[in-house]
């Protein structure tokens, strides 16, 4: 009877794989079928993107609604410029001090250690809309009202609370043992974090970067608020501009166009740093 219950266990586990397979490409055609849909509209000539039934394909092609674009404010390359560098100083700012901090918070032991984690944890329960105005104030004193680098201060401020999190998770993963060894070859701290702690915590170092570029990159509220100059608008603020149109008729073709703009850097950054995502995420998580 060995041989056939190996042979049903075997049938068993392959009818659970085909399930699991056919349920998961169903739930990922849902997922990615506004994506899709937005990618197919926006290569649509203007015609075919207001027809009624809209059609996911086009027989023709055409760049005309990223054309278009360039005419919304100060256009569209104007505007991804802007978020382009909004997103890398707040990645670069936020990986700078996150770091440090992680691993200050993992490896070493201060007065006031813990209390000072919990007040830095508390500030992500503050909504951000409620301190508007003490910000705007702020940067009105600072002279950085309407300005990109005073809008990165405020995007690090509020991102590095969940990234000194994540980066002490990180380095808590990291044995002991590796810095007891190079302290006793003559390491400084700055050679241990360095050369042997930042390699060994690169997911969670990428884990922070790429929420920290995506929080900068799809944020709207601050960008709306502390900027009033159409030349330092973000992409975020062109499609509302766009879905608001003129005498309110919405363009729908370079409305997708826009947000293909926005998405397609997230999905290619996510992509690209996929594998190092999920390691950060559930760094720390099991020792």
């Amino acid at each position: 009877m060995r041989p056939d219950t190996t042979a049903a266990d075997a049938s068993g586990d392959t009818m659970r794989y085909v399930v699991f397979v056919l349920i998961g490409g169903m739930i990922a055609l849902v997922f990615l079928m506004p994506i899709v849909w937005s990618l197919a509209n926006s290569f649509k000539p203007a015609a075919d993107a207001l027809a009624d039934p809209v059609a996911l394909f086009s027989k023709a092609f055409s760049l005309e609604n990223y054309r278009r674009l360039e005419s919304v404010g100060a256009g569209w390359t104007t505007y991804a410029m802007n978020s382009t560098a909004l997103a890398v100083g707040t990645v670069v700012l936020t990986v700078l001090v996150s770091v440090p901090a992680g691993y200050g918070f993992s490896k070493f032991r201060f007065p006031g250690q813990t209390a000072l984690f919990v007040v830095i944890m508390a500030t992500m329960m503050i909504p951000f809309q409620s301190i508007l105005t003490p910000l705007f104030l702020i940067l009105k004193v600072m002279r950085l009202q309407n300005s990109l680098v005073g809008l990165v201060l405020i995007y690090v401020t509020f991102q590095l609370p969940f990234s000194i999190f994540m980066m002490r998770n990180a380095f808590d993963a990291v044995p002991r043992a590796l810095i007891e060894a190079a302290r006793i070859d003559g390491a400084s701290q700055w050679t241990i974090l360095r050369r042997i702690m930042l390699p060994i915590a690169l997911p969670g170092v990428a884990t922070v970067a790429m929420f920290a570029f995506l929080n900068s990159w799809n944020e709207f509220l601050a960008a709306l608020i502390f900027l009033s100059d159409q030349s330092k608008f973000t992409l975020p603020i062109m499609l509302v501009n766009v879905s608001s149109g003129i005498y309110g008729i919405i363009d729908w073709g370079a409305l997708q166009a826009g947000i293909a703009v926005t998405m397609v850097p997230c999905i290619v950054l996510f992509l690209l740093l996929q594998r190092y995502y999920v390691r950060g995420l559930t760094a720390g998580a099991v020792k």
